[in-house]
């Protein structure tokens, strides 16, 4: 890397890496794209020495914050790169309607599916793509919140194809993870790059922690004018357990475990030093068979029997709703477009990824033709587990997929092989292109679907990589949405606003039980 003055040169060894068709979101045709103008020539005049103490600066930090994920029962660091990610004003206000768009569409859905079931009478999805699937859980039809929502939180994962185009590649409104970055990467970025941040305006994402309380609070049970929300994690062996603890924090809020609470006549209390206490909101960060041993399963220590009950009683409201798995069922995920133009007369304004459904006997002749050209995903996988890239595997691994498929159609999906766009990151030979995802964060009070400016960019920092999961070795950016300058009340967002003044921990709240470490990593939070 050289200084500024040969620009010119950095930027056409760094263009000759990405390859083609691949979008690349700073450089084409050899010139730097408007947003990343100010951005690439700061970067480029700080020089590689100043740049790896920075990149190391900010490593550092995160590993002193116990800034982690975990990945087989180990904690690790989550890397951040250095480098952020730049997203125009414009192009996020389509990305911002898209989301809402399928967010009111998934919980039309939801709530047809738990309910009349019109989508089923009209043809516009079969029904047995429901009743097969493992999400489906009858003992909740009929339990709705006072405001309808049954998607409080959901993270929508988008690509952006050799067009430039986002692309919707699967929905998350179970339990989606990630946010916490979102969080901690513009605070540790600013302290990092402060210059940066004083030459742009750069939409905020402090405002994400209020928001979803807001929205919590506002789905609590029928004249509860004051409700005591709480977040319930299956523990500190739980790979998203970091996320946990910081919403719980941010939202000054306690963090409970499944044994800190207990159902009595229908309600559900919690165990506080001055005695039980009731909730009326729970903000759940596990799975819906971990949640109730009374409905699912019996061994679990992890979550509050009775609760399924005390939830249909109308005294206490879960989020996201149980049951939600059906709408982000990657199956389902190939009829989304059609659920959207059904619920709400509208044509979709983010497009999914082409999908072949392996359910039907004549794409799947054609898929099974061409295995070694495609990506297959199992329709319940999540993480990158279980996908196979057709042009990167073996003749072994071909035919074991080939038998699997075979043996259950229903199971699986098949997509082209997407290039994902690249952004500038830096690797060990300076800055290079990288693949990235981005999953945009929307919260539903129940009077709007409020989207988090930018989202969790995932990049994948192996060369060539497309799978961009941690738990694959893949990183975060710092996602910028750049205000233009016409735009009101825009901020840097440097840090989220935390429940004390000075950003510490709250009292722990009610005694925490250490659950069952290999139930608790049995139960590891899906990087969905």
């Amino acid at each position: 890397m050289t200084r500024f003055a040969d620009a010119a040169e950095v930027l056409k060894a760094y263009e000759s890496a990405s390859a083609r068709p691949t979008y690349d979101e700073m450089v084409v045709g050899g010139r730097v794209r408007p947003n990343y103008a100010a951005v690439a020539g700061a970067y480029i005049e700080m020089g590689p020495d100043e740049l790896r103490t920075r990149g190391d600066a900010l490593a550092s930090s995160y590993l002193d914050q116990g800034v982690t994920f975990g990945v087989a029962g180990e904690e690790r660091p989550f890397p951040l790169d250095i480098v952020p990610r730049l997203i125009d004003s414009t192009t996020w206000s389509r990305v911002d309607l898209g989301v809402q768009q399928r967010v009111h569409a998934l919980e039309r859905f939801l709530d047809d599916v738990y309910g009349a079931g019109e989508v089923f009478d009209e043809g516009v999805v079969p029904r047995s793509v429901v009743m097969t699937s493992p999400h489906l859980h009858r003992v909740v039809a009929g339990i709705t919140s006072p405001n309808g929502v049954r998607i409080h939180v959901a993270g929508i994962d988008l690509i952006r194809d050799a067009d430039g185009a986002f692309r919707v590649l699967e929905d998350n409104v179970r339990v989606p993870s990630g946010v916490s970055y979102v969080m901690t990467n513009r605070r540790a970025m600013s302290a990092v790059l402060p210059e940066l941040f004083a030459d742009h305006r750069i939409r905020p994402v402090s405002m994400y922690s209020g928001k979803l309380l807001a929205a919590l609070r506002a789905s609590a049970p029928a004249g509860v004018a004051d409700p005591t929300v709480v977040v319930l994690t299956p523990g500190v062996f739980n790979s998203a357990y970091f996320e946990h603890a910081l919403l719980a924090r941010t939202m000054g809020i306690e963090l409970v475990e499944g044994r800190d609470l207990v159902c009595r006549g229908g309600r559900v209390m919690m165990r506080t030093t001055a005695g039980l206490e009731p909730v009326h909101v729970i903000y759940r960060r596990l799975d819906d068979e971990f949640l109730d041993p009374v409905q699912f399963r019996s061994d679990s220590v992890l979550g509050v029997p009775g609760l399924i009950n005390a939830a249909r009683a109308g005294n206490v409201t879960i989020a996201n709703a149980v049951g939600n798995g059906v709408a982000d069922d990657k199956l389902l995920y190939t009829y989304v477009p059609d659920l959207i133009r059904f619920y709400l007369r509208e044509e979709p304004i983010l497009d999914n990824v082409d999908t072949w459904r392996l359910g039907d006997a004549d794409a799947r002749e054609e898929v099974l033709d061409r295995l070694d050209e495609l990506v297959v995903k199992p329709v319940d996988g999540s993480g990158g587990k279980g996908i196979v890239i057709g042009p990167s595997a073996s003749r072994a691994e071909l035919d074991e997929l080939r038998t699997k498929v075979l043996a259950d159609p229903r199971a699986w999906i098949a997509q082209p092989v997407v290039s994902l766009s690249t952004v500038p990151t830096l690797v060990e030979s300076g800055l290079a292109p990288r693949h990235v995802d981005l999953r945009p964060f929307a919260v539903n009070s129940g009077d709007e679907v409020w989207v988090l400016p930018g989202g969790l960019t995932r990049v994948a920092l192996p060369e060539g990589e497309l799978i961009v999961n941690s738990s694959r070795g893949g990183g975060s950016k710092d996602t910028w949405v750049v205000a233009d300058a016409g735009d009101e009340s825009e901020d840097s967002g440097l840090a989220p606003t935390y429940a004390d003044p000075d950003g510490a921990p709250r009292d722990s709240g009610p005694a925490m039980g250490d659950g069952s470490a290999q139930e608790q990593q049995q139960q590891q939070q899906q990087e969905q």
